[in-house]
Parts: structure tokens; C-alpha cells; sequence
């Protein structure tokens, strides 16, 4: 019986930082050891962080990354280790696993099947490896084999599937199965969203299971580089069984998944398989790259794996802005939040995720390794509690007009303070008024709700703006806008005004899910944070935005539409990309409850409003990917800012 103890490792890296990122790579390789772990896997482009953008087509980057690589390689004495990092190779920049053997570099294989959806723009960077390709890769004196390599180690054949590789149907496990692999490793830089890691666990077990072999998945963890987060989730299987998964979405910067598999065992099971063909030719021994050195079987014995239990979204949610906003402000050196409390939902989800950010992080970390880990908050050095936590990260400001509420104001006060956070309240009616009165001077008219609504209403968002501003300025901290996905669908929202901020953590998400998570984390949390009572009163309002007077009734969707329907509306029209008679077909069988003239009327308003409003989509302030329908249109949905505006199709609805 031949045992190897396969490791996956998952790293909070981040781009260009060669110092923090190589210590983990090296922290891992060490954890690794000391776990007798023969072959480690580390995640796609570890050296660099994967989210370089055009800095992947930087000389200094590579060379710099190359520099790092011979940094780690001497660690690896009695090891096999991948990691990633870009190489330029004749006229072109190839993302590659670097195979560390012993010390020593003894060759690289490149990604074969680029991602160009959704927030991937890998072809911009990086050219494809053609598949059964092999050639040598030359620096100075020296030499590797580069291309669709297998290495061979102790009689045991390693292959790779880099990330997407695994994602497409002509995968490069079925080439390297007919060549007798044993273990296949795959490195990868896979983004959260809901209940993807379901899928990913479906490609490795039935990538195990088809091709007779151990597999180990290895990703990235935490905010990387601003927009994706990434949920680690190492996985470890051999011949269809799971054997071993990681933690996901944790808060620290290394951890390590480790199974011991049976090569013998392995294949048996692979030579049952009567469909796999074998690939006998001298082509096949022209990919083979032999590495010397002996793989030692453990001396002890693992503990039995914990079951991997598929999280709520609401668990999921949680857990990944939480992981995400702590990343963001660590990596942007700020000195905790402020967020303009309005008394409603969007802003009392923002204060919500605030504290299970602090919450989870605290639970993982201790508190004196979280002071650690934030040094620019040296208040942190002395928080005795969870509140003490929330009193340094914390700030939310009530700013009133007169059309504002008792009810939001108190609202506001009871979240923010629930929440543990530090609540200001100021009155900035008679700045609207002054505004107001300026204008109106210079117009020599009276502004009036009649003829002059929308600038009426715009005002008061755009003057809590400066203030808002400035204590995030005093603070040191981050402005976190409270626009959602809905509204930024169709613009319901004031640029310059309820939109600023520099981080937007859910503008990714829509309205009508976070309705639904406020009422569970009211009252009986997620992820092990909550539940808070504190949002009571913000779950039994209606939303508003509150900019007209009382008498006007404002809600946000009598202004728009239900939001649940607005939602399948943009579902698929931008998600499906269909037409606006198409769309109105389907609503007008999922919502039998409304008339059709009036469905038509709303799916109107939703093209034009989408139209006319991707202006401001380009403007809003980076948000958090969370599943695979986000707006934005720097990283996934584009649209002209200038176009037709479906003006003849919405003239035929009928």
C-alpha cells in the first residue's frame, strides 16, 4: 500500500503585496511540514494575487514574481508544491502552476481554458496553452519543461486542472486519466456566490470519480482585490468520495485542508473503469517531466474529516460581506465605518453586516488577534468586549429635514445603538432651505412640489452628503453607500447624495433578499451573529425614501414597482437578455394577481428607468459580487450609457 497525505492550502492574498503574499505561501509550506504533507496544492496566481488586472502585462511583475518563486522553492525540501504566478513566454504572458520539487523549480504547466465571463477578463491578460503542447522554458543558463506536463514523482503521476479548467465540458482530466495520473491538482481563483461551492464540489467529485483519481481543490479566501470575494473551501477526493473539506469564508490568512489517500487503492478503482481508455503512444511519455526524491507515507493517522453542510443564504450572506468588509478596510489601512442611517432597510442591513463582520471576526480571531490584525485601530487594544469592538468600527448619523419621521429617526437611533456602534443626529433642514431659497432667488420663483419634484426631493439627499463626509474624514474611515441592486436597476437613487461613499456593500444584492434576511437576522440570525431585535421597527415599515412631505404617502414602491417584481423584471431582462413583449409574456403568467395594462405600465418604467439611468450604474462606488447577476458595469453588465432606449419596442407592448 503506497499512502501520500495530499494538501490543499487557501490564502488571503492580495495584489502586487510580494511581502504578505509570499509569507503565506511560506507559513503554508511550513504548516504543511509539520503535518507530514507530501504534496501541498496552493491557489491559482498565489505569488501575485489573481487580481493584478493590467498589471499582469507588467515586466516588473513578472520579474518580481519570478524573484518570489525563488524565494519559496529552497522551502520545499522533501515536498511536492504548486503555486501560481504569470510567465512570459515568447510573445506572451501564460498564467502558470510552477511545480516545486525538493527545493528546486522542475517545471511549470499553464491554463488552458481562459475565463472571459462575468467578472473574468483572464483573455485581456493571458493566452491559452494549447492542449498536448510541451517545450522548455528558458532564463538565462537554465531550463524547464513548460506545457500539458505530467510529473512523475516516486512512481506516482501528478496532472493539473487550473481553475476553469475544470469548468468546461473538453476537460484536461480526460487526457491526463488515459495517461495513468494518480492525483490531479487544481489550483484555483474561484469567486463566491450563492451556492456555487455546490457545483464546485460536483466537478471534483465527478472529476475524481470519471478518471479514477485523487483530486485536491485549492482557492483563495477573503476580498482580494476589492470587488470578488473569494470562499476558500478546500476539497480533497479520491475515485467519487469526498474526502475532506475546508472551512469557508474563514478570517484568517492561511489554513490548510490534509487527507491521506491510497495510490494503490486509487488505482484499482481506476483500472474498474472499462470506459476509461488508455493512452499508451510516445507522445504521452513526451509530457512526462520525472522529478527525483522518494514520497514518504504519514507515520500517524488523520481524525475523520467533518461532513461539508451546504450554508442558508442568509448564512452565506452573512458570512461573505462580513469576510469582505473586514479585507477592505484592513487592506485599505481604514480606521473603521460610518454609514448615513436613514431609519430603513438599506441602511440598517449595512450596520447589520458591520456587526457580524465584527461578530464572526471575533469569534475566529480573539480579540487580541484582531487588534493584530488592525493596527491602524489602536483603540483595539483595549476592547474588553464585543461592544467595545463595534464602538471603534461603528459610526451612524440621523440627518433630518422636516419631512422626516419620528418613526425613522427612532429607527435609526435603535439600530445603530443595537448594533453597538457610536449614533450622531443632526438637523440639516435648514441647509435644504437654504439651498432651496438661493435657487429660488436666482430663478425669481418659488420652487414647488407641483412643478419642481424631483429637484426637490434630490436636495435633501445631496445635503446630508458633506456631513456625512466629514466624519468619515475625522474618523479615518470608510463611507459605505446604502444603494442596493434594485434601485441601482433603475436609478432610484440621488448621485452625489445617497449614493456617496467609497465602498458599496450591497449594491450587489436586491431589495427584496434583504428584506427577507433583516427579518431573519431580527429574529434568529445567520452564521452565528444575532439575533438583533434592535430591527424591529425597520422591518415593519414599508420603504421610503422620505424626501416628500407626509401627505404625499411616499413609499419607495409606489414610486417603482413591488420590488419582487422589479427584480424578475431585471432577472430577465439584463440577466436573460429579453426583450420587452418577452418579458411582459412571462410576468404576465408569474403574476396573475396584476392586470396586464398595468404590467405593462411597470415594464415600461423598468426599460425606460434602466435606459436612461446607466450613467449613474458607472458611478456607484465598488460593491461586492454575490452571485452571478451583479450591475456593474466595470466587471459584468455592460450597457451604452447613450442608446435607443428600447423606445420602439416599448411602443408595440401590447
Amino acid at each position: 500500500m503506497k499512502t501520500l497525505r495530499l494538501g490543499a492550502g487557501i490564502l488571503n492574498q492580495t495584489p502586487l503585496d510580494w511581502e504578505n503574499n509570499t509569507a503565506h505561501i511560506l507559513e503554508a509550506i511550513e504548516q504543511a511540514r509539520a503535518r507530514q504533507v507530501n504534496v501541498l496544492c496552493l491557489p491559482e496566481l498565489c505569488i501575485t494575487g489573481y487580481g493584478c488586472e493590467d498589471m499582469f502585462l507588467s515586466p516588473h511583475t513578472w520579474e518580481t514574481a519570478w524573484q518570489q518563486l525563488e524565494r519559496i522553492a529552497p522551502a520545499t525540501t522533501g515536498m511536492l508544491v504548486a503555486v501560481g504566478l504569470p510567465l512570459f513566454i515568447t510573445n506572451g504572458v501564460y498564467n502558470v502552476a510552477c511545480v516545486l520539487s525538493d527545493g528546486r523549480i522542475t517545471g511549470f504547466v499553464p491554463k488552458q481554458h481562459l475565463a472571459g465571463d462575468g467578472l473574468h477578463y483572464e483573455p485581456r491578460w493571458f493566452k491559452a496553452w494549447p492542449p498536448e503542447i510541451c517545450t522548455e522554458y528558458q532564463r538565462g543558463d537554465q531550463s524547464w519543461p513548460v506545457g500539458d506536463l505530467i510529473f512523475e514523482c516516486d512512481d506516482v503521476r501528478f496532472g493539473f486542472e487550473i481553475c476553469e479548467d475544470a469548468w468546461v465540458a473538453g476537460r484536461p482530466g480526460n487526457r491526463m486519466a488515459e495517461a495513468g495520473v494518480d492525483v490531479i491538482l487544481n489550483p484555483s481563483a474561484s469567486h463566491f456566490a450563492f451556492e456555487k461551492h455546490e457545483t464546485r464540489k460536483r466537478f471534483v467529485l465527478e472529476g475524481s470519480r470519471a478518471f479514477g483519481v485523487s483530486y485536491i481543490y485549492a482557492n483563495l479566501v477573503g476580498n482580494e482585490a476589492g470587488r470578488a470575494i473569494y470562499d476558500g473551501g478546500a476539497i480533497i477526493a479520491s475515485a467519487g468520495e469526498l474526502i475532506a473539506t475546508g472551512d469557508r469564508l474563514p478570517f484568517v490568512d492561511v489554513d490548510l485542508t490534509i487527507a491521506d489517500v491510497d495510490i494503490d487503492l486509487t488505482r484499482t478503482r481506476r483500472a474498474s473503469v472499462h470506459s476509461l481508455s488508455t493512452d499508451v503512444t510516445d507522445d504521452v511519455h513526451e509530457r512526462i517531466a520525472r522529478i527525483g526524491g522518494r514520497l514518504t507515507s504519514p507515520s500517524d493517522t488523520l481524525p475523520p474529516a467533518a461532513n461539508d453542510v451546504q450554508p442558508s443564504q442568509a448564512e452565506e450572506f452573512a458570512r461573505a460581506i462580513g469576510l469582505a468588509l473586514f479585507d477592505y478596510m484592513r487592506k485599505s489601512y481604514s480606521r473603521g465605518f460610518v454609514v448615513s442611517m436613514s431609519g430603513g432597510a438599506d441602511s440598517s442591513a449595512v450596520a447589520c453586516l458591520i456587526r457580524c463582520m465584527a461578530e464572526l471576526a471575533t469569534e475566529q480571531l480573539g480579540l487580541p488577534s484582531l487588534a493584530e490584525k488592525l493596527p491602524q485601530l489602536p483603540a483595539l487594544a483595549t476592547a474588553e468586549s464585543l461592544d467595545d469592538v463595534m464602538a471603534c468600527l461603528f459610526t451612524g448619523v440621523y440627518q433630518a429635514t422636516r419631512n422626516s419621521s419620528q418613526v425613522t429617526r427612532e429607527a435609526a437611533l435603535a439600530v445603530t445603538t443595537g448594533m453597538g456602534g457610536q449614533f450622531h443626529e443632526l438637523d440639516v433642514d435648514p441647509l435644504v432651505s437654504g439651498y432651496t431659497q438661493t435657487v429660488e432667488r436666482a430663478l425669481g420663483r418659488e420652487l414647488t412640489w407641483e412643478e419642481d419634484d424631483i429637484t426637490l426631493q434630490n436636495i435633501q439627499a445631496r445635503t446630508r452628503s458633506p456631513a456625512i463626509w466629514m466624519f468619515a474624514n475625522i474618523n479615518n474611515a470608510l463611507l459605505l453607500s446604502t444603494s442596493n441592486r434594485s434601485e441601482a436597476a433603475v436609478g432610484y437613487a440621488t448621485m452625489d447624495g445617497d449614493t456617496s461613499g467609497g465602498l458599496s456593500p450591497i449594491a450587489g444584492i436586491d431589495k427584496a433578499f434583504l428584506r427577507e434576511w433583516l427579518q431573519v437576522m431580527e429574529t434568529a440570525g445567520a452564521a452565528g451573529c444575532g439575533p438583533y431585535p434592535s430591527l424591529a421597527t425597520v422591518n415593519a415599515q414599508q420603504p421610503t425614501a422620505e424626501l416628500r412631505p407626509a401627505e404625499f404617502e411616499q413609499t419607495d414602491e409606489g414610486d417603482l414597482m413591488p420590488y419582487p417584481l422589479l427584480d424578475e423584471i431585471e432577472n430577465l431582462a439584463i440577466g436573460d437578455k429579453r426583450s420587452p413583449q418577452e418579458v411582459l409574456d412571462v410576468i404576465a403568467v408569474t403574476h396573475p394577481q396584476y392586470d396586464r395594462p398595468q404590467l405593462i405600465i411597470w415594464v415600461r418604467r423598468f426599460f425606460q428607468l434602466w435606459c436612461r439611468n446607466q450613467w449613474k450604474r458607472e458611478r456607484y462606488a465598488p460593491s461586492f459580487h454575490v452571485d452571478d447577476k451583479n450591475l456593474d458595469p466595470r466587471t459584468w453588465c455592460r450597457f451604452p450609457i447613450l442608446s435607443g432606449g428600447f423606445q420602439s419596442e416599448l411602443a408595440a407592448l401590447s
